[in-house]
């Protein structure tokens, strides 16, 4: 079993006492439009079901459940004990256990595909962002999508003036992440890094892989759905959606999303 660095104290806490990530994709417009987007670009990118999927910093299960009900075989691995049980409670048909995404006891090409849809925006270091996705490459078996996620570098500022939650003491800590990527948990949220596009498809090269496609996940509209309380069934939701479908390419209008996906073959 490869040794584990220790996991961040930060990110531990976090996510077991201040922050409930089970109801994050649903308890806001936001996370409905995230979680909505995510699905749909997974469901284009993933092999058909059955397949082995494993997926890494998968926090609670909400996207290891709904693919297993897909039909896939998934793994679930996270670095926060209680998100793991939390997965196993809620769903028994995924297999879940506790570990570092840069490094998974797991032999080499054994899955069919991997996500990494929350461990590149906890690793602040670039080479360790590296080693995951390295780690990723080599779990995946040759030409099987790995799928990693990552903040955009303009979110954070986004979100907060959007929330009105922009003043004289928190300004200078988003400019300053807006600056170097590395946010500071007196914001709010906790220690994290935030990319800009280009970013992401550097350290799929590093590691190894051909340069990933990326994609725009929630479109330049979430802010907006928040400010409104708009409903899963409004049509401005709908409109989102395909607003961030039209744009999810688009390298102009990138950055304007909360979430990057970036996909290449192992």
């Amino acid at each position: 079993m490869p040794h584990h660095r220790p996991a961040e104290p930060d990110i531990q806490r976090y996510y077991t006492e201040v922050f409930d990530e089970a109801d994050r994709l649903h308890r806001t417009p936001q996370g409905r439009l995230e979680a909505r987007r995510t699905r749909d670009l997974l469901a284009r990118l993933l092999p058909a079901p059955p397949a082995t999927v494993l997926d890494v910093g998968g926090g609670t299960g909400a996207y290891a459940g709904w693919l297993a009900s897909a039909g896939h075989r998934v793994h679930l691995v996270d670095l926060v004990p209680a998100h793991v049980a939390a997965a196993r409670a809620a769903y028994p048909e995924v297999t879940a256990t506790v570990g570092d995404a840069r490094a998974l006891p797991l032999p080499d090409d054994s899955v069919d595909a991997t996500l990494l849809l929350g461990p590149l925006y906890h690793l602040t270091g670039r080479a360790d962002r590296v080693t995951a996705l390295r780690e990723a490459a080599r779990l995946t078996r040759p030409g099987g999508p790995v799928v990693a996620a990552v903040i955009s570098r303009n979110a954070a500022l986004i979100d907060l003036t959007a929330q009105g939650r922009v003043d004289e003491r928190s300004r200078p800590l988003l400019l300053g992440a807006y600056a170097t990527g590395v946010n500071d948990p007196e914001t709010g949220f906790t220690t994290a890094y935030f990319h800009r596009p280009e970013q992401v498809v550097a350290e799929f090269t590093a590691a190894g892989l051909p340069a990933p496609t990326v994609y725009g996940v929630e479109g330049p509209l979430w802010p907006l759905l928040n400010t409104l309380d708009t409903g899963s069934e409004d049509r401005l939701f709908a409109d989102a959606v395909a607003c961030a479908e039209a744009f999810e390419r688009d390298p102009a209008v990138l950055g304007a999303s909360s979430h990057l996906l970036a996909v290449a073959p192992a």
